[in-house]
């Protein structure tokens, strides 16, 4: 298990989108969208489940540029629909470096502000990879929206 505590590794990324809340929100609950814009790069996303509830379970498995498959993995903790979503984060090949990750949508003029915050990753390497690893999916996402989203907020 990766280290739980206060001193361990965190990232913040705050992006605000040209969508409602709900429709943010069914991008990251709905498998049939989480197939259009999940992972880091061009790669297809080969499947995606989810049980959007708490307790329930997700799994995403997709392949980046350089044809490498990726599967990450995880339970619903807490589902407040179009406002909060927090899960379990774990990699199939790594499952003692499990993390948590907890998302906020907040409705503004603009769209939607999204918040994701991943705590508890068992380095700073592991911390550096996934920043750059949401910095490119949190833009295909704004794709998937309709426009470029607008980057705020604090970042570790």
């Amino acid at each position: 298990m990766s280290p739980a505590g206060e001193n361990a590794p965190a990232l913040t990324l705050v992006r605000t989108y040209r969508a409602s809340p709900e429709r943010l929100w069914a991008a990251w609950t709905e498998p049939a969208l989480l197939l259009r814009w999940f992972g880091p790069d061009a790669g297809p996303v080969l499947s995606a489940e989810t049980d959007v509830r708490p307790g329930g379970r997700y799994r995403i498995a997709f392949q980046t540029m350089d044809a490498e498959t990726h599967t990450c993995l995880g339970t619903y903790e807490e589902v407040v629909p179009h406002k909060r979503l927090a899960f379990t984060w774990e990699w199939i090949t790594m499952p003692e470096r499990q993390s948590h990750i907890v998302l906020t949508f907040r409705a503004v003029v603009e769209g939607t502000e999204l918040t994701l915050h991943h705590t508890r990753f068992a380095d700073e390497r592991a911390r550096d990879d996934h920043r750059d690893g949401w910095t490119g999916a949190l833009d295909k996402l704004a794709a998937l929206m309709g426009g470029q989203a607008t980057n705020g907020g604090p970042s570790a």
